[in-house]
């Protein structure tokens, strides 16, 4: 397929369905009968989550290296090898026009993020995570203390909304799925689940860190990205000055083989 497999033209539907349901999402959140359900919500899947560390075990120590900083960057490995492995998802002629796409996305994303965040500050939305907040929370600091002086282990936050790790992932998964099918589409979205389930677990973030604040920047990024041609001309963009480093890549023995540097 050629790189019109990007979408090229506005889509004011999807863009208002977009922006109408993150929109509903932080009202939910803001007004305070339906906040007062996000509440329970979120300290029941809060306990449910966490409560079990409390045994230690294998259970534990599963969560533990999954809220590693390190781990963190090799889901974002996995994500990236999903996207490249031609003929996985994308075609070996697609896959650099998907990553530039998809960068484009996460910008635009980034982007929003500044500026929601300034928002937050502002209106004083801005609260502490669970494991700060709930008393007898189980620590996964405090219960592998070397493994945190090592691996920095992620279990609390001053500030967890909006949720940060949640969005990066559910944007990918948003992307990805305009193209995936099958157990293709089931596999990007078990990675963005099993990606984004260990800040829950050891409560560095609330459930609706990640399904209000999470959601909202992914969708609104999503919305001004692909359903826009923005995504498609910035990718367009993006391989005409990448052309000239990548024709010499392509020359090289591997290198040359890959999709992302050979364009096949």
């Amino acid at each position: 397929m050629s790189s019109t497999f990007i979408n090229r033209h506005w889509h004011p539907r999807a863009m208002l369905v977009c922006h109408v349901v993150a929109i509903a999402l932080l009202a939910s959140w803001l007004w305070q009968p339906t906040r007062e359900l996000w509440n329970v919500f979120d300290l029941w899947l809060f306990k449910l989550l966490n409560d079990p560390v409390h045994a230690g075990g294998l259970w534990a120590h599963i969560w533990a290296i999954g809220s590693m900083r390190p781990v963190d960057a090799g889901v974002g490995v996995v994500m990236l090898a999903v996207m490249l492995k031609a003929d996985l998802i994308f075609t070996g002629a697609q896959v650099r026009r998907a990553l530039f796409a998809f960068l484009v996305a996460l910008v635009v994303m980034l982007l929003m993020r500044v500026l929601f965040s300034d928002l937050v500050e502002y209106m004083g939305w801005q609260h502490a995570s669970p494991s700060l907040v709930v008393e007898g929370s189980a620590r996964l600091t405090e219960m592998f203390p070397a493994w945190e002086e090592r691996w920095d282990l992620k279990d609390s936050a001053s500030r967890s909304f909006p949720g940060d790790h949640a969005s990066v992932l559910l944007i990918w998964a948003y992307f990805m799925s305009f193209f995936a099918r099958g157990w293709r589409l089931l596999l990007v979205w078990a990675i963005t689940v099993i990606g984004i389930l260990p800040r829950l677990v050891a409560g560095a973030h609330w459930a609706a860190d990640a399904f209000v604040g999470g959601v909202l920047l992914s969708l609104l990024a999503l919305a001004w990205s692909c359903y826009t041609p923005l995504g498609y001309h910035a990718s367009e963009w993006l391989e005409k000055i990448t052309l000239p480093i990548t024709s010499r890549l392509a020359k090289l023995p591997l290198l040359g083989r890959l999709s992302i540097v050979s364009g096949r």
